[in-house]
């Protein structure tokens, strides 16, 4: 003998302990919800940000270990500056793992990343062939 709960009383006694004591229950919250879920993006889009930071990323590293010391470096910090535009622009909850301090900590400190990775790019001696 099981005991069987909806998905509808689950989100009712959640949405009930998140309400606050003064707030009076949206007895149409549950029509609301469901007309709702069809207009909300996928949650895999999230991390469509994260995902190009780290493509870009990568194809920097690539771009290193094929001996392009001054090309490699601006790529990185260009993905540097993208994953600093996309947690700028972007709410927390559409931006995946790029969020990971406070917003401008962490714009600042990708910012500040990759003005350094320029600079080290642009300090770096030619590799003669």
């Amino acid at each position: 003998m099981g005991l069987t709960v909806s998905q509808n009383t689950v989100e009712e006694a959640v949405a009930a302990k998140s309400r606050r004591p003064d707030e009076e229950p949206d007895p149409a919250a549950g029509e609301h919800e469901e007309s709702a879920v069809g207009d909300a993006a996928p949650g895999w889009l999230s991390h469509v940000p994260y995902f190009l930071v780290l493509s870009t990323m990568a194809a920097g590293i690539v771009v290193v270990a094929a001996a392009h010391f001054k090309r490699g470096p601006a790529l990185i910090a260009g993905a540097l500056m993208l994953a600093a535009v996309f947690r700028a622009l972007l709410p927390s909850e559409k931006i995946g793992m790029l969020a990971v301090r406070s917003r401008w900590i962490d714009v600042i400190t990708l910012a500040g990343m990759a003005v350094l990775l320029i600079v080290l790019a642009w300090v770096a001696p030619q590799l003669s062939q």
